[in-house]
């Protein structure tokens, strides 16, 4: 489904990305794992074109890479940003409408605006409060909820549980097994083990912009040398 060979990426002259090559299946939950500054983030946004990227970046087998954004987006491919992106002056619920994908019936879709407020039913209590006043945990919820409106094949999150109070953290680890329930596919990048252990199907960590290991999360659990170098704060 989306398949990395080689890929290189640099911010500016800073070299990020190593020759990584990596790969995730149709209907698949696969955790990205590693220290701050290992190349995480930056595999998600060279997938969407958002940073320079070099090697092969293929999608149902055509190359993405060269291509802007929007492009990317249209493709299938969701993109849930660590820095909560929300149109601050809009509400909850016109946030959600821009998510919609253009020309698409909504029963095309997989979501509706009903399952986002199941999914969330915070953000059903508040679905007429401007998304600027919302809490941080509230605005990760929206991004990722306007992300899904598009009916992405294949969302790719960053940092989903970043700051959250636990009671939300649940919320979305329950939300990530909805999407595999629903046929579509995670690409994941995640501090907390945990929670990526306990969703994952594959786990993939990664140390100073190279992949250090692939396999399951109970192989990864029984590589305690991996994650003594390469996860262990």
């Amino acid at each position: 489904m989306l398949q990395l060979k080689d890929l290189h990426a640099w911010y500016g002259k800073s070299h990020i990305l190593h020759g990584v090559s990596m790969d995730v299946k149709p209907g698949e939950i696969v955790s990205l794992l590693g220290r701050n500054g290992a190349g995480r983030s930056t595999i998600l946004k060279a997938v969407m074109g958002l940073v320079e990227g070099r090697g092969s970046v293929q999608w149902r087998h055509e190359e993405l890479l060269g291509r802007k954004p929007f492009e990317v987006a249209r493709r299938g491919l969701g993109y849930v940003p660590e820095s909560r992106d929300v149109f601050p002056n809009m509400s909850v619920h016109d946030n959600l409408q821009l998510g919609k994908k253009g020309g698409k019936k909504p029963q095309e879709s997989r979501w509706s605006t009903g399952d986002m407020y199941e999914l969330f039913p915070r953000l059903k209590e508040r679905q007429h409060v401007e998304a600027g006043a919302l809490s941080g945990g509230e605005q990760q919820m929206l991004t990722l909820c306007r992300t899904l409106m598009g009916d992405p094949d294949l969302v790719m999150i960053d940092e989903p549980t970043e700051g959250l109070a636990p009671a939300i953290v649940e919320r979305v680890s329950q939300c990530l097994q909805t999407l595999r329930r629903r046929g579509v596919s995670v690409l994941l990048v995640e501090q907390k083990l945990t929670i990526a252990l306990e969703v994952s199907d594959r786990c993939f960590v990664m140390g100073r912009g190279r992949i250090e290991f692939e396999g399951s999360p109970a192989a990864l659990q029984a590589q305690s040398a991996i994650c003594k170098a390469w996860l262990e704060v």
